[in-house]
């Protein structure tokens, strides 16, 4: 039995799950709404302020998406209860980051500056110029639009130069010795 699968959902107070015709799933909550359509094999029941997920037998594909329904579910009510917050950090001589309504403006050593438009649903706040947060209530989007900043100016090994998460840990390299 999976065990992440077999662990019921807690529904705090606030939040409402209505589960649809072909588990058509919808979570609202004070932050928002969600909508996924998870896989139609999966059984989702509401049991008083708990959701349970189970599977209809133990064939590897039904293994595999039982514990991904329930995580996906989880997910979506922990997004419009608390939300997901990634933290990128800015590091390079000149490197940093602006703010123009919705548009994060990122110098980062290159000829003109890189411009990121905030997708829907997704904020981006700067703590100074080189603390980025996104901000949103679906973290498989928050994720993705963090990974885009971070991908503009990755970290390099040799001086730590450019964007990466804050709790990430880059693998430094010695650089060139000199003549002997």
């Amino acid at each position: 039995m999976s065990r992440i699968g077999r662990m019921p959902i807690a529904v705090p107070a606030g939040v409402t799950v209505d589960i649809a015709e072909n588990n058509k799933v919808t979570v609202k909550g004070p932050k928002g709404t969600l909508e996924r359509v998870l896989p139609a094999e999966m059984d989702i029941k509401m049991e008083g302020a708990e959701i349970v997920v189970t599977r209809p037998n133990d064939l590897k594909k039904m293994k595999s998406l039982h514990g991904l329904t329930r995580t996906l579910i989880n997910n979506m009510v922990i997004g419009v209860s608390e939300g997901y917050v990634k933290k990128l950090e800015i590091n390079g001589v000149g490197y940093r980051a602006n703010k123009q309504g919705n548009t994060l403006v990122l110098s980062l050593g290159y000829s003109h500056p890189v411009e990121m438009v905030d997708p829907e649903g997704i904020t981006t706040e700067l703590e100074g110029q080189n603390v980025i947060f996104v901000k949103g209530i679906d973290k498989e989007k928050v994720g993705q639009h963090a990974a885009e900043i971070r991908a503009k100016r990755g970290p390099e090994p040799y001086k730590g130069k450019g964007i990466k998460y804050s709790d990430e840990v880059i693998r430094r390299k010695v650089g060139k010795t000199g003549k002997k």
